[in-house]
């Protein structure tokens, strides 16, 4: 699952403007302020396209599909790819309302085994990693919806591939450059991602906490000492 993430890059507008067949980007509402630890029912940056023209939009994170009609119940910031063509939350949002989620880093918990010592590891601590892309920006296969009169959007996940499994059991469905469009268009797409070679850090436990957003959360941290 994918349950805070990281968007910072002022070139956004430059990198969408990179896809293929993309001839124009607007960003309506501005370019979305830096953000390092979004978290659901936040705003969030998502890309729809229409013909080569991309637009840059804030969406809720947490579909609301059109016959929502209150906030009741979890937010659904995540859709699993296997059920996401049939389930009702999803299904018509995944027939023709198909977006990207730009961002440039996503954060994971891992439950660590307890240390034999009964160190700093103990039972059922969990440790945040920060956890970005091969090189640039990643950009997550998503779906958008307008219920309650409001634009809001899910991101896609699959079962991790062989390469993320040691750290949670799913994985966001990052998109190649030669996947992007398409998934924009209406391609399943919905198997693990192709994209490889992550990069993955500790992240300051702070980011734990949704009211703290800065740059310090994804910053290099010290080895945690098992003593």
């Amino acid at each position: 699952m994918c349950g805070r993430f990281v968007l910072f890059t002022e070139s956004l507008l430059d990198e969408v403007g990179k896809w293929e067949g993309i001839e124009e980007v607007h960003a309506p509402e501005g370019l979305p302020p830096a953000r390092y630890n979004i978290a659901p029912t936040q705003p969030v940056a998502i890309v729809r396209v229409q013909e080569r023209a991309a637009r840059v939009e804030p969406a809720r994170w947490g579909l609301l599909p059109h016959w929502k009609k209150d906030l009741d119940g979890s937010p659904l910031f995540n859709a699993r790819a296997e059920t996401v063509a049939t389930k009702p939350s999803f299904r018509e949002a995944f027939k023709r309302n198909r977006c990207i989620i730009p961002l440039d880093g996503y954060y994971e918990w891992k439950a660590e085994k307890p240390s034999p010592s009964g160190g700093v590891k103990a039972k059922g601590k969990k440790t945040p990693y920060y956890v970005t892309g091969p090189e640039g920006m990643l950009f997550a296969a998503g779906l958008w919806a307008t219920g309650m009169e409001r634009l809001s959007a899910t991101m896609i996940t699959t079962e991790a591939t062989e390469e993320m499994a040691w750290l949670h059991g799913r994985l966001p469905k990052f998109l190649t450059a030669e996947e992007i469009g398409a998934w924009l268009v209406g391609e399943p797409l919905l198997e693990p991602s192709n994209v490889t070679g992550f990069k993955v850090r500790h992240a300051d436990p702070a980011v734990g906490n949704v009211r703290n957003d800065c740059a310090e959360l994804i910053a290099e941290q010290p080895p945690t000492s098992l003593f």
